[in-house]
């Protein structure tokens, strides 16, 4: 049997995705005998001259990790689909915008100006900005655009497949890789996971308990067998989809969200807020200000993984 031809790509995301393919270990070896590697550029010498050349759908899957943020991001987004039959969202970055995302809570130019003009490591006195094109001696030079917002994958090209995590973990990994080696893979448009929250999937035991306070991570050390949310540690399990094995929680640290909104959730941060306004006990007022007070980052918070994919997207600017 002919071998799969298989690309992965890193657009605007950290590397944990890539390191997380090497974190299987020896079964990267199965990785190998199951399919022909033809583009990761973060690990082998590929150009993007060697995709151009080749046929529509030569490629058979494609992991893309990453949001789009760039024209190039772009560019390689939408000749990656030309290229691939099956094309995956790999990663939250690329599946919800990620914590790139965030970035759309501002403007470009207010993050240009801070970048290269605000920030005291600088010495800009000419407040020289990048050009997508700048002439010089030797010819034209260019860069990529920025664009205003951060994208995911879905919003730029189809996608056949979902597959979450701030990396997806090492068994998420192997589903897929098994999936394709037997020809198993879930109808299109499957996010690769648990259809269940992660609350659902959570040891800890829960006992409808209301809260008082909201905590920071470091200002309590919680129990390790209690409810997390009902101790007063803002985790997004009620608002998170499960498949992770619930690495964060069995080791004390809140759910950060990362694998996304579940099933049936239009907006993973309105339903983590509604989640906590439904056991914090307030009597007035100044209680409920309090409680919105005791929220540090508010959108760092509940939209941390997610804001792209959300209903809110990004900043909105006020209108004269």
């Amino acid at each position: 049997m002919a071998k799969l031809k298989l690309a992965l790509y890193w657009a605007g995301a950290c590397g944990g995705c890539d390191v997380a393919v090497l974190d299987i270990n020896e079964k990267i070896l199965d990785v190998a005998n199951l399919a022909d590697i033809v583009f990761w550029p973060i690990a082998l010498d590929f150009k993007y001259h060697h995709v151009e050349a080749m046929k529509d759908k030569a490629i058979d899957v494609c992991l893309f990790n990453g949001a789009i943020r760039s024209s190039e991001q772009e560019h390689l987004a939408k000749l990656l689909r030309a290229k691939s039959k099956v094309l995956v969202s790999f990663g939250s970055c690329a599946c919800f915008g990620g914590i790139p995302a965030l970035a759309n809570l501002t403007t470009r130019a207010e993050i240009m100006e801070r970048v290269y003009v605000e920030a005291p490591s600088n010495d800009n006195p000419g407040k020289t900005l990048p050009q997508t094109k700048t002439q010089v001696a030797e010819g034209e030079l260019t860069l990529p655009e920025l664009f205003e917002s951060v994208l995911t994958l879905a919003q730029v090209v189809p996608v056949e497949y979902f597959v979450p995590g701030c990396p997806p973990t090492v068994d998420l990994i192997l589903k897929v890789v098994n999936a394709l080696a037997t020809n198993s893979l879930p109808p299109v448009g499957a996010v690769i996971a648990s259809n269940k929250t992660l609350c659902d999937e959570c040891e800890r035991k829960k006992e409808e308990k209301k809260i008082t306070k909201i905590y920071r991570t470091h200002e309590i050390i919680p129990k390790p067998d209690k409810c997390l949310l009902e101790q007063g540690l803002l985790c997004m399990g009620p608002a998170t989809r499960g498949g992770c094995g619930t690495l964060c929680v069995k080791v004390n640290i809140p759910c950060r969200g990362c694998f996304g909104p579940p099933a049936g959730v239009l907006d993973q941060g309105a339903k983590l807020v509604s989640a906590v306004a439904s056991i914090y006990q307030t009597n007035g007022d100044e209680d409920i200000a309090r409680m919105v007070n005791e929220v540090a980052d508010p959108a760092g918070t509940f939209y941390r993984f997610g804001l792209s994919d959300s209903m809110l997207k990004k900043k909105r600017l006020q209108r004269r």
